[in-house]
């Protein structure tokens, strides 16, 4: 599956129809609103467009009869003109808004649903920044084109072609005089077009590099306040933001560029027009009337024009959002079995059969991995960084599918399980425990409505955590961003009261006590005995004096099985579990690098 943002595919030009269609679909909800408000703007262009000729009627019929009555009620009309205009657009720029606001809404709504639903692969080769980008910035671009008004962009030319219309009834000679330098305009601004289109998609990049960059700024500031890289950090930004002006500034130039030369042919075509016209009026072939409402039928159908440049450019950044949305909304999801399973009753039971996986191609991180684990069991899994101790317990999740092989859960394949319910079976307890900002007892319960207060505050007592919650607070009390606001030992152990709290079949624990404070080791180590009892559990640990006691422990290296057995049993053996055993306990033993070389 081809997941990488940077190879979005094209999409051709910028009112490609595959896109408009997309688009679309997420404003077809509120499309009577959409219809009003293309109505209402089509009514404001014709209450402007009758403007000019009321002039002309206005100057040839009663100025030139000196008829002051026939002027007054001709003004009263002209009036009643501007304020229906000005009505009409002001309904339409609302009824615009409020469509912008509810069908933007649904496609955040969708967007998210869409991520949610990704494999964990995507997360793995994807900066979060630029995942937050898609989400975010580019649907605020397609805010901007409702705002600007893009999306009466088809009424803007028909409204050209009605000025057209108009003025070729009223005298075709004036007409082609004005609209001599069309056909030059219109080459113009398809070259234009060609050029914003790939600035605007150079801009919606360099954006996106730019949240990726501090996205993983701020979460890594301690670190480079420990390393003393604010210098550095300092530079790298500011070459990504160099580079998004750079690229903002040449939009500016172009955008500047067509505005400027549609404003200097709307001056030639009026002087044009002022030329031809004060031939044929001194010929007595063109009344003055007519003159000046070809003036201002010129002037209204340059201000699409310019519009339209403008317009255009807010459309060209719009299709690139889009673009880059859809490819979003286009990718795999993790997929789903044809007819989810649930057992009615979990016991437990995990095998794995001859399980091959890779998170690229065939660099097999786990080659022909083949053990059991019975209903009720404590296995713990032990071995050198990258032998693919956690890799394990993700295919168990089913966060990644296997390459070869399969993995049962309840002699049920777990591509064969509904997601829901076997993650439901399944608690996982991390070295770095995630916390978000919220009550503790959101944090406990992570949104289910069926567990309830009195059970959150029996798994908290249960494992130990309830004493330090109410110093704090109590259950409503806040914590921070990650539970920055709580010690290492604290978020373990509310880690542990989420973990009671969804009462799992299964619990794994990878690495969780091996960043305990010693102050609160005592309250984790009797947590953890409580929290296995009677329950399956499989215990990842580089600490080996808190699995010693588990029913077995399966030995990984280099990505195969290579020991399986009890704590004496390995001991006695000799092998990589003695190795480790040996060095971790401070004995003379063969350095590590001795394990790591271990055929």
């Amino acid at each position: 599956m081809a997941t990488d943002l940077q190879g979005e595919r094209e999409f051709g030009k910028a009112y490609d129809a595959r896109l408009i269609r997309r688009l679309w679909t997420f404003v077809c909800p509120y499309r009577r609103v959409f219809w009003m408000a293309l109505v209402l703007s089509a009514a404001q262009q014709a209450f402007r467009l009758v403007q000019p000729y009321l002039v002309k009627v206005g100057i040839d019929r009663y100025v030139a009869r000196y008829d002051a009555g026939g002027l007054r009620a001709l003004g009263l009309v002209y009036l009643a003109m501007i304020a229906a205009e000005f009505a009409t657009y002001y309904g339409q720029q609302y009824l615009t808004m409020v469509l912008a606001q509810r069908s933007l809404a649904d496609l955040r709504v969708a967007l998210f649903a869409r991520v949610q639903r990704f494999p964990m692969r995507f997360f793995d080769q994807n900066p979060v920044g630029r995942v937050v980008s898609r989400l975010t910035t580019d649907v605020d671009v397609l805010q901007e084109m409702f705002a600007a008004g893009a999306m009466t962009i088809v009424l803007d030319v028909l409204g050209l072609a009605g000025i057209v219309a108009v003025m070729l009834w009223i005298d075709w000679r004036l007409a082609l005089t004005s609209l001599a330098l069309f056909p030059v305009i219109v080459a113009a601004v398809d070259f234009f077009r060609r050029q914003v289109r790939r600035t605007y998609r150079m801009i919606r990049e360099r954006i996106a590099r730019i949240n990726g960059y501090l996205q993983e700024a701020i979460s890594g500031m301690t670190a480079i306040a420990l390393a003393d890289r604010q210098a550095r950090a300092f530079v790298e930004f500011e070459r990504l933001n160099s580079e998004h002006r750079d690229a903002y500034h040449l939009s500016n130039k172009l955008e500047a560029a067509l505005f400027s030369f549609v404003e200097s042919m709307s001056t030639v075509s009026i002087a044009m027009l002022l030329w031809e016209g004060g031939r044929l009026t001194r010929n007595g072939l063109l009344e003055i009337g007519t003159l000046v409402a070809f003036i201002q039928y010129i002037q209204q159908f340059f201000v699409p024009i310019r519009d339209f440049s403008a317009k255009y450019a807010v459309m060209q950044s719009s299709m690139t959002a889009a673009e880059r949305i859809f490819s979003v909304l286009d990718l795999e999801v993790e997929p789903a079995p044809a007819e989810p399973q649930a057992p009615a009753r979990a016991r437990g039971d995990i095998v794995f059969e001859h399980v091959w996986f890779a998170y690229r191609n065939e660099d097999w991180v786990l080659r022909d991995v083949s053990f059991r684990v019975a209903a009720g069991e404590h296995v713990a899994i032990v071995g050198a960084t990258g032998s693919g101790k956690t890799t394990l317990i993700k295919l168990l999740d089913r966060l990644y599918d296997v390459g070869r092989g399969r993995i049962l859960v309840d002699g049920i394949d777990v591509r064969d399980w509904d997601p829901r319910a076997l993650r439901g079976k399944i608690a996982v307890v991390l070295q770095d425990v995630f916390l978000f900002s919220g009550p503790v007892e959101t944090n406990i319960t992570l949104g289910r409505r069926d567990i309830s207060r009195a059970a959150v505050e029996a798994a908290a007592a249960h494992v130990n955590a309830d004493g330090f919650i109410r110093r704090m607070g109590g259950y409503d009390a806040l914590l921070r961003e990650r539970g920055s606001n709580l010690s290492g030992g604290q978020r373990q152990l509310l880690a542990f009261a989420r973990a009671l709290a969804h009462d799992p079949t299964i619990l794994v624990l990878d690495e969780a006590t091996s960043s305990v404070d010693p102050a609160t080791e005592w309250l984790v180590q009797d947590a953890l005995t409580k929290l296995l009892a009677r329950r399956t559990a499989v215990v990842i640990a580089h600490r080996l004096s808190t699995i010693e006691t588990a029913d077995r422990i399966l030995v990984m290296h280099k990505g195969e099985l290579r020991e399986e057995g009890a704590h004496a049993e390995l001991l006695a053996r000799g092998g990589i579990y003695a190795r480790l055993h040996r060095m971790q306990y401070g004995a003379t033993a063969a350095p590590v690098a001795r394990v790591a070389a271990q055929p």
